[in-house]
């Protein structure tokens, strides 16, 4: 794991078995390297019902180049 915004870390393929765990009435921002995978993600969880999901568009690259310029690349 090069870096992280102190987020809980959930694979897209181990999402469906794991999302129970997560609670639906608190807001969740998903992410990943590009905001692709956790576009998937938010899609996905909305159809489970959850309501209070956003996405990091743009991913952790987008942050690294915009909001925190000392966190790593890769």
């Amino acid at each position: 794991q090069i870096c992280n915004l102190g987020g809980q870390l959930i694979p897209l393929r181990e999402l469906e078995q794991k999302k129970s765990g997560l609670d639906a009435r608190h807001e969740l921002v998903v992410y990943c390297h590009h905001g692709i995978r956790s576009h998937a993600a938010v899609m996905m969880l909305k159809r489970s019902g959850f309501q209070h999901v956003k996405n990091l568009v743009g991913g952790i690259d987008a942050w690294a180049c915009q909001i925190d310029t000392t966190m790593p690349r890769y």
